[in-house]
């Protein structure tokens, strides 16, 4: 692999956008980006939920797409990559609770690389242990996880990016323009706006 590969890890019920929005963005922008579930290889398909903001009390879940893996999660290694990018929705809920994703999340933070987290997606990184001593954003649900973990939740307008180092947080998938952005430019890219 090269400077420019990113590893995308989703699984089934991963929101629909952002999973998506950043899969073909980040390749648009010139990375190779592999997309991994645990026990699935490439050519299998996850399903995704569509998340939206709708003057509820929280989101609202909808039936989304298939999403069409293109790398096998038993062969990725995070010495591989640039960097990780985590991805909301509901799989994050159980993904942490895998302890090889927790692993190759610890190995992407032990090595400094940039780990771009999104809505829900950071979940896995609380139960990863590393979010001690850290400041970060998410969906505000996951705010209580965060210090729980021994982070600090900072609220972000939802069309925001919160960065710390390597970490690079959102809200929801609205932040993808200013998410990406951070992303790209922690890779040492840069995306005008």
């Amino acid at each position: 692999m090269s400077s420019k590969s990113l590893l995308l890890l989703a699984g089934d019920f991963v929101e629909d956008y952002e999973i998506m929005v950043p899969f073909q963005a980040l390749q648009l922008v010139g990375y190779t980006v592999h997309a991994v579930c645990p026990g699935k290889q490439a050519g299998d398909q996850i399903r995704t939920a569509i998340h939206d903001f709708e003057g509820d009390q929280t989101y609202s879940e909808k039936p989304g797409h298939n999403f069409t893996l293109n790398a096998d999660f038993a062969t990725i290694k995070a010495a591989d990559y640039a960097g990780l990018v985590l991805p909301g929705g509901r799989a994050p809920e159980y993904l942490r609770l895998n302890e090889n994703v927790l692993q190759l999340v610890r190995d992407f933070f032990a090595a400094g690389k940039p780990v771009a987290a999104i809505c829900h997606g950071v979940q896995i990184l609380s139960a990863a242990g590393v979010l001690k001593g850290r400041r970060c954003t998410a969906y505000a649900a996951c705010g209580p996880e965060i210090t729980l973990a021994g982070g600090q939740y900072v609220a972000t307008p939802v069309d925001q990016a919160y960065v710390e180092g390597n970490l690079i947080t959102a809200p929801a998938w609205p932040a993808h323009p200013a998410w990406l952005r951070e992303l790209v430019g922690a890779l040492g890219g840069e995306i005008r706006s």
